[in-house]
């Protein structure tokens, strides 16, 4: 598979998890989401769950099987994350791997078409996602208020490199090789 198609994520949201309603998922005729943690549920030092990130998974779970699969190998952390929301976790996943992605998805007992991959990350979220032959999903990072003003500069090179290898990532923002190319005009 090339480049372009491993790193262009499905779906694109402007906004935080939050912002992927029942409609959306239902649109899509996803039976499962796996989610990353950190940044796309919680802030990245945030060791709880928002009350507003438990009201989401309360209203998806309904309808939709939820794993965490985070490459964060602190097992204190996640597992209190998980807890606190009532799911199951593979936590040190070492995405872009397969491996506790697969086990998610066995465990979810689903057709890999019919679940999601939600992730902040091109790199390891959306490529593992699409490795695999899941619907892929990047979210806004979701990051501490006192955090919001910085930039996130390992998720804009990414974005960046996405871009230079034909991902569609900002399709209103114009791409680097398209810059390029009006330069020598």
């Amino acid at each position: 598979m090339a480049w372009n198609k491993l790193l262009q994520p499905d779906l694109i949201l402007e906004s935080s998890i939050l912002s992927l309603t029942p409609d959306i998922i239902q649109n899509y005729e996803l039976k499962g989401l796996v989610l990353d943690v950190d940044e796309t549920l919680v802030p990245f030092k945030a060791a709880i769950a928002s009350l507003e990130l438990q009201q989401w998974v309360a209203q998806v779970r309904t309808f939709t099987s939820l794993w965490l699969v985070s490459n964060n190998i602190s097992e204190t952390r996640i597992s209190s994350i998980a807890r606190a929301l009532d799911l199951p976790y593979y936590h040190g996943a070492a995405k872009p791997s397969r491996r506790k992605v697969r086990a998610a998805l066995r465990e979810m007992n689903l057709p890999v078409n019919q679940v999601g991959m939600v992730g902040d990350r091109l790199f390891t979220d959306i490529l593992v996602g699409n490795r695999l032959g899941m619907f892929t999903i990047l979210v806004e990072p979701m990051v501490h208020a006192d955090a919001a003003l910085r930039s996130h500069p390992v998720r804009n090179f990414e974005v960046w490199i996405s871009e230079i290898l034909g991902a569609k990532i900002n399709p209103n923002k114009k791409r680097f090789t398209d810059i390029h190319k009006s330069l020598r005009s």
